[in-house]
């Protein structure tokens, strides 16, 4: 969630930064008026409450006095009311600027590219060179059926589709992928937890999936509660409505969850395969930092998880994201985009953002260096450290031999029990 004051008082960069955000349906003038009306209000409220004040000391005097006191209790029940029915309008316009507030994406940072959608992406490096097969290298999904470990037709028999049951070594694959990721983040300072795979509205609205993505997000019927579609929901709210020691900042973690989405709108392609499941793997990197520090620990994050794609040897490139792409809580966000053969192109496997303090104004998380400071708001940070489905699918593709057999990863040997090959 912005600041109300940046809205207010440098309301032409807002509304430039919308306009290039591609939100230019929200109405920030109609915003403006219901903060004017509401400040008004609470201006007239502190007036009657000072009047009120003045008129009650009056009483005693008049007690003593001997004087009627009728018309003086006459006022302030007057007074009372009228502050009662003010009171109720604030309450009314705060609730409708809070619902306008909460669909207002994050502003970009002065470094993002801007453009108005994908094509204005600016690609900032790249590791390694794709492969040049001396055969027509498959999809990964041809070669998950060749090899019986991907059974996407199971699936769909027990649940439906664009889920996968992994069978034999691609079950073992991909909980290898996992237990690397982990480790490997873990030996680089950051905190393993494990959390619900289900989580409260309030956590959804904390993090900014919601209300705006609601169509997005797998609801439990009949109840407040939302399957995750990141572990960045619940990892976030772990703080909800705290105060952190700034002594203890930044806060590294690292998080496994399966992850649900309805991933409405999606078509083509991506919907074969592990590209685009309504249920998918993922370890996520979360991080709380002093906003003087955010931007360094982006580039940190970021290098954090190229660095299991470098130990896999998998070819990438990074890519900083432009206006017209970034994610609604995001205020700078760098993609990693995997190679994949069979797509002849590169494809998201991870995304890495500093929402500075956005999601902590929604989240109400702060911080302070000494009990005396007054508190002030967090810089939250985010990313995929790395999507684990599509990394299964990165592998059996880089990896596939013209025998069709797949060679494991040497990082991932050990994790498939000394198996160095998939037949």
């Amino acid at each position: 969630m912005l600041d109300i004051k940046i809205i207010r008082n440098e309301t032409e960069r807002v509304k430039e930064a919308l306009k290039n955000r591609n939100s230019k349906d929200i109405d920030i003038d109609g915003l403006l008026e219901l903060d004017n009306e509401r400040r008004a209000l609470l201006f007239n409220v502190e007036q009657k409450k000072a009047q009120q004040n003045t008129v009650s000391k009056q009483i005693p005097v008049y007690k003593k006095e001997g004087k009627d006191t009728a018309e003086i209790f006459k006022q302030m029940r007057e007074l009372s009311d009228s502050i009662k029915e003010d009171d109720e309008k604030v309450r009314e316009i705060d609730e409708k600027i809070r619902k306008i507030m909460l669909t207002i994406p994050n502003i970009p940072d002065s470094s993002v590219p801007i453009g108005e959608s994908d094509a204005q992406n600016v690609e900032v490096r790249r590791f390694s060179e794709p492969r040049e097969f001396d055969f027509e290298p498959k999809a990964h999904w041809d070669i998950g059926k060749d090899l019986g470990i991907l059974d996407p037709e199971t699936a769909a028999k027990i649940t439906g589709a664009r889920f996968h049951v992994y069978k034999g070594m691609g079950a073992k694959l991909e909980r290898a992928i996992v237990n690397y990721f982990l480790d490997t983040h873990g030996k680089n300072g950051y905190s393993e937890v494990f959390t619900p795979f289900m989580v409260h509205r309030n956590s959804m609205i904390g993090t900014g999936q919601l209300p705006k993505f609601e169509e997005d997000a797998f609801k439990v019927m009949d109840s407040e509660y939302f399957l995750v579609p990141t572990a960045e929901v619940p990892v976030t709210n772990m703080y909800r409505d705290e105060i952190l020691d700034g002594n203890d900042l930044p806060l590294k973690y690292c998080a496994y969850t399966a992850c649900f989405r309805a991933e409405a709108g999606s078509a083509g392609r991506d919907t074969r395969g592990l590209i685009r499941q309504h249920q998918f793997n993922k370890v996520e990197l979360v991080k709380f930092s002093k906003p003087e520090n955010s931007f360094d620990e982006l580039e940190e994050m970021t290098n954090e998880a190229e660095r299991v794609l470098q130990g896999l040897g998998l070819p990438y490139r990074v890519v900083c994201l432009s206006t017209g792409d970034m994610g609604f809580s995001s205020a700078k966000t760098y993609d990693i985009e995997v190679w994949m053969p069979s797509y002849g192109r590169y494809v998201e496997i991870s995304s890495c953002s500093n929402c500075m303090d956005f999601q902590a104004r929604r989240a109400n998380i702060k911080f302070k260096n000494s009990q005396k400071e007054k508190a002030q708001f967090v810089h939250t940070l985010n990313g995929s450290g790395v999507a684990v489905g599509r990394t299964t699918a990165a592998i059996l593709e880089n990896y596939q031999n013209a025998d069709g057999t797949v060679t494991i990863p040497e990082a991932l040997v050990p994790y498939m029990g000394g198996v160095t090959e998939i037949k």
